[in-house]
């Protein structure tokens, strides 16, 4: 399995009155941590746009396990996980650096649609079959 990490400096701005990251900003940390990964393997959203596609969101799942607060420090784990149809799967962690503890868990799913007729692909795009191969996945 590949997979990447980045690290990310708690703003104020993603806690709510409390103080603790507030739960809607986990999937902003996934995003980081989908475009860490996508500059890490060349899997970027531009390169996947410039061959014709779009790839949104259709699943995601997030299982918070510890509260983050304002001024700590996390890290994003993203893993790949293969599918044989066409689509895209991660996996993620997110641990406090300044505590040690795992925060989160969660998964996304993305598909192909195509950018002229914002269909569904079906059939595994041709790029991300030679992505898959080059990157033995």
């Amino acid at each position: 399995m590949i997979a990447s990490e980045i690290e990310i400096d708690i703003r104020f701005s993603e806690t709510d009155a409390m103080g603790v990251v507030w739960h809607g900003n986990y999937l902003k940390f996934f995003e980081d941590g989908r475009e860490a990964f996508g500059k890490t393997y060349g899997l970027e959203y531009l390169t996947i746009f410039d061959k014709g596609y779009f790839t949104p969101i259709v699943k995601s799942e997030i299982d918070h396990k510890a509260p983050v607060y304002y001024g700590q420090i996390i890290k994003v784990i993203t893993r790949y996980v293969p599918a044989k149809s066409a689509k895209i799967q991660f996996e993620y962690e997110v641990i406090n650096l300044t505590t040690g503890e795992l925060c989160a868990v969660g998964k996304t799913m993305q598909v192909f649609l195509n950018k002229e007729t914002r269909t569904l692909e079906l059939i595994t795009p041709d790029f991300y079959r030679e992505w898959k191969e080059k990157n033995q996945v």
